[in-house]
């Protein structure tokens, strides 16, 4: 074996693991509809209906308001989806701005867990009997953090607040020995 080899087998490689907390202040989810259920106003909105607006716009072109108000944005969602039930949201919430401040300590004392869509509609049709309109397709441009949801099973189901839910590697032993295990595997 050459001197080269014998130092390339002894060379150690370090990865720097940085842990950071699980959750973080503001961070909620939940869903902002529910696929087959009628809301107070009478409409359904049917699975499919958000995903082409979804394609086209993303999380990111979704506002995030409080009360369906556009002079109050509180943040921005990270994820928006369509999933067997609804419209499964994720997000994070602006810990800059006071109106947000205010609604993270309203969602924590689940004195506000509402949320509500703001959408135009592009396909829907009316059942003549029941005057329900089913919503096949939607533009979806705002989902808000609201009171009074007008679909009442709309709701936040998660509320992080990073203090209370730090990871500590310290304090758990199966973790630190899985990072142990992790390093040794690199070396």
């Amino acid at each position: 074996m050459t001197a080269d080899a014998i130092i390339a087998r002894r060379e150690r490689k370090f990865a720097r693991i940085e842990l950071k907390t699980l959750t973080e202040a503001g961070v909620f989810s939940g869903y902002a509809s529910l696929f087959g259920e009628v809301d107070l106003g009478k409409d359904r909105v049917e699975r499919g209906a958000f995903l082409r607006s979804l394609a086209r716009r993303g999380a990111g072109g979704v506002r995030m308001l409080f009360q369906h108000d556009p002079a109050e944005p509180i943040g921005a969602w990270r994820v928006i989806r369509e999933d067997g039930r609804g419209l499964y949201v994720e997000g994070v919430l602006s810990e800059g701005v006071s109106r947000a401040r205010e609604v993270h300590q309203l969602m924590k004392s689940r004195a506000l867990d509402g949320l509500s869509i703001g959408f135009q509609t592009v396909r829907a049709k009316s059942e003549p009997k029941t005057g329900i309109r089913q919503i096949l397709e939607a533009d979806l441009w705002e989902i808000s953090v609201v009171t009074f949801p007008m679909l009442p099973t709309a709701r936040i189901s998660e509320v992080k607040d990073a203090p209370a839910h730090r990871l500590r590697a310290a304090h758990d032993p199966r973790l630190l020995s899985c990072i142990v295990e992790a390093t040794r595997r690199m070396i």
